[in-house]
């Protein structure tokens, strides 16, 4: 760290986020008051479900989730379709399988109980860096260096980091590292998580309003907008494929997914490959006659765009599609099936499109 960060450093940021936050805190679900004992289920539970997702949407999911299963021993016996089902819309599904992993691995070799160090909780399933240094400053009280996105963003600009997204992380994780407090770790941490997400904003931060705004060197300079820098984004490529609508009766098929790869373990609509060309009807569930509808289904996925061909069949008699997974589902109780956010956008444009074999009988 140079001269510069250190002067920063010897600051009393801390001692000025805390006091800040013990009156600004927002108030959310998962989350005890300021200097309150937290629960590390609900620490951990919710740090996984905002990986990659907005506050908005977690809140209510967090707490039909937590009614169903209140503790991680109800989650640890918990079925694991339900879970998966359950997860359906939060996107990136290898995390719900490893909240299942996780919680049963606690039951299993804890005692119900979870590690309350760093690198304990960074030994069970599915906890990263990030999640691991979360709950055991949140919940435990460990001191532990915390950056997520809005605290990247906070600290990038704090100490004028001007260096691109993602070089720049070990220095912006070095920095958080010379202001985080011995005591009150968790708070400071949900502190600075606050901070970004309320003030220190990616557009227009609202800089009069921040509590640490004088020890701001991004504000200083009149950089503050600019920063944290990103590198240029590479073109994703675009990938093709066709979701198959079958039905029998009121009836669709429905498939499990294999459980490594993308949407691992949730019920899904059949599928060809998903390849560079539209693949047409390759990969149909069975053979027989397709009706290719008119409409497309665009999907964004980390590393890949995909646009989907409809198609739609109604079963013939003798037709019975080989695979574990598969399984005629009520269309009527559809939104019950859990299906990802990418088919129930298919399901939805199928049923609009065409009404169900059920609704002509």
């Amino acid at each position: 760290m140079d001269a510069k960060h250190s002067s920063i450093a010897e600051q009393s940021i801390p001692a000025q986020l805390l006091a800040w936050y013990d009156v600004a805190a927002r108030d959310l679900p998962w989350r005890s008051r300021p200097g309150q004992a937290a629960d590390p289920y609900r620490v951990w539970l919710s740090e996984v479900m905002l990986q990659q997702t907005t506050v908005a949407t977690v809140r209510p999911r967090f707490t039909a989730w937590v009614d169903r299963w209140p503790s991680v021993a109800a989650l640890a016996a918990a079925d694991e379709a339900d879970v998966m089902a359950a997860w359906a819309g939060l996107g990136y599904y290898a995390r719900a399988r490893n909240l299942v992993k996780a919680a049963r691995a606690v039951v299993a070799d804890h005692g119900g109980a979870f590690p309350d160090t760093e690198a304990g909780l960074r030994a069970l399933p599915g906890l990263g860096a990030y999640t691991a240094a979360a709950v055991a400053a949140i919940a435990f009280g460990e001191r532990a260096v915390v950056v997520d996105a809005n605290v990247e963003r906070v600290v990038a600009r704090l100490f004028a980091i001007e260096t691109p997204l993602p070089a720049a992380r070990p220095a912006i994780r070095a920095a958080a590292d010379t202001i985080t407090p011995d005591a009150r770790a968790g708070d400071f941490a949900q502190a600075m998580m606050d901070l970004g997400a309320t003030i220190c904003t990616s557009r227009r931060p609202r800089c009069l309003l921040c509590p640490i705004r004088a020890d701001c060197r991004a504000h200083a300079a009149g950089i503050e907008e600019r920063l944290p820098a990103k590198a240029a984004k590479r073109a994703k490529p675009q990938r093709y494929g066709t979701i198959f609508w079958l039905e029998r009766g009121a009836c669709v098929l429905l498939v499990r997914r294999l459980d490594k790869g993308l949407l691992g373990g949730m019920r899904a609509l059949p599928t060809g490959p998903w390849v560079e060309a539209p693949p047409g009807l390759a990969g149909a569930p069975v053979a027989g006659r397709w009706r290719l509808l008119d409409d497309r289904v665009a999907h964004g996925f980390t590393h890949f765009d995909l646009e989907l061909a409809l198609a739609t069949g109604v079963a013939q008699a003798g037709d019975e599609p080989a695979g574990e997974g598969s399984e005629w589902w009520p269309i009527a109780d559809l939104p019950r099936a859990g299906l990802p956010t990418l088919f129930a956008k298919a399901a939805t444009a199928i049923t609009t499109a065409t009404p169900s074999t059920g609704d002509r009988e």
